[in-house]
């Protein structure tokens, strides 16, 4: 069985819509190397501007990849490498309903909380988004 998970890169401030596209495509290039079942543009949640034609607009640098669950870590593992030395503040990850934003978090903290997202049950504190947030070292 094989669920998708959307991956949306976070620009920097001077990132343009463009730019996030072209690195989208890039992605998306990277992850069809993958074991992943597919990897398509996302399209964008909105509806768009008033007064636009109908139909479905891609979002600038998101991907959604449809992957068996357990291959799902080596994708995330993967982003976070691809995504080093890229004009991008970090990724948001949603998976069911649930998202988490991986950017300014030690490698450590971000292993923690990929695990928790991932595990489904054990994901620490989350906001009213689902948006899982970093939790206070306690070392």
């Amino acid at each position: 069985m094989s669920k998708t998970v959307r991956l949306e890169l976070i620009g920097l401030p001077d990132t343009d819509d463009d730019e996030l596209l072209s690195l989208g495509s890039r992605l998306r290039r990277s992850l069809l190397e993958l074991d992943v079942t597919d990897v398509q543009l996302a399209r964008s949640p909105s509806d768009g501007p008033a007064g636009a034609k109908s139909g479905e607009l891609i979002a600038a640098g998101a991907v959604a990849v449809t992957a068996a669950p357990v291959v799902l870590r080596q994708v995330l593992k993967f982003v976070e490498i691809w995504l080093q030395n890229r004009p991008v503040r970090g990724i948001k990850v949603e998976l069911d309903g649930r998202s988490i934003e991986l950017s300014d978090s030690s490698e450590v903290e971000r292993e923690r909380l990929i695990d928790a997202f991932l595990a489904h049950g054990g994901a620490p504190d989350e906001d009213e988004t689902g948006t899982v947030q970093p939790q206070p070292s306690t070392s």
